[in-house]
């Protein structure tokens, strides 16, 4: 289970702190930032806050200054004197606003994925239900392993984060059925030369490479995978992937 350093949820007609709920599987939306550094940064804050407020839209959680009240509840609740390697999570609902911190704990170099066969609800947008996957997470440790969801035979995402598939130094991503990430949208940019394809259990043993890549994760190298047997040939993408993620990690500015 998550330890969360932090957790207090507002009401949206005047801010009131009230008890705190997570508001997992209710009706509503969430985004995870990496929190950084000191004084804090916030890898992709812009990105992550643009993305929140899309699905917020969408899902006509539209209530009255609800931007600036979030954005405010996140200055108020980062400490100038804390030094940061941190998940900060946004979540909302009809209801109110929820914000929760928690450590984060860097992956293990022999990172695993065990096939789910699953697909999230509504899954192109980052939404709160997420009871199938918790259930699965919560009796794993995240530090050595994952998820991947797949649906007729199609892998879609991991449990918190975006999938990229490497056959011959040519990156392939999946086409569809899963939420496009912030960090997923930044190498998209960067990179220039993800191809869309659907990514089949059946043909695994044609890549060389799976790397995960999310807020929470950052870049990790798949190991191995399970059933089907599936092993790592080498590190080289994920190597390069990580070099440039480090980059904008340094280049990212103070958050005020």
């Amino acid at each position: 289970m998550v330890t969360l350093l932090l957790k207090k949820s507002y009401r949206h007609k005047d801010l009131k702190e009230v008890k705190f709920h997570d508001l997992w599987n209710s009706y509503g939306v969430f985004t995870t930032m990496r929190v950084i550094g000191k004084p804090a940064k916030i890898l992709f804050f812009k990105e992550h806050i643009d993305n929140l407020f899309r699905s917020l839209k969408i899902y006509k959680i539209n209530k009255k200054n609800i931007r600036q009240n979030i954005l405010n509840l996140i200055k108020l609740n980062l400490s100038k004197k804390k030094k940061y390697d941190h998940l900060f999570r946004v979540a909302a609902n009809h209801q109110m606003i929820s914000i929760s911190l928690r450590k984060r704990f860097k992956p293990k170099s022999n990172f695993i994925l065990q096939l789910v066969n699953y697909k999230r609800i509504d899954p192109e947008y980052k939404n709160l239900k997420y009871k199938k996957i918790l259930n699965f997470l919560n009796k794993m440790d995240t530090t050595k392993s994952d998820i991947a969801l797949y649906k007729n035979n199609k892998i879609l995402e991991s449990g918190t984060s975006n999938l990229l598939f490497i056959k011959k130094n040519k990156i392939y991503s999946p086409i569809n059925s899963f939420y496009k990430g912030t960090t997923l949208k930044f190498f998209t940019k960067k990179l220039k030369k993800i191809i869309k394809k659907n990514i089949f259990i059946n043909s695994l043993n044609e890549y060389d490479e799976i790397i995960i890549i999310g807020s929470g994760k950052g870049v990790v190298s798949v190991n191995s995978i399970d059933k089907p047997y599936w092993k790592r040939k080498n590190l080289k993408n994920y190597r390069i992937l990580l070099k440039i993620y480090k980059k904008e990690i340094s280049n990212c500015s103070i958050y005020k």
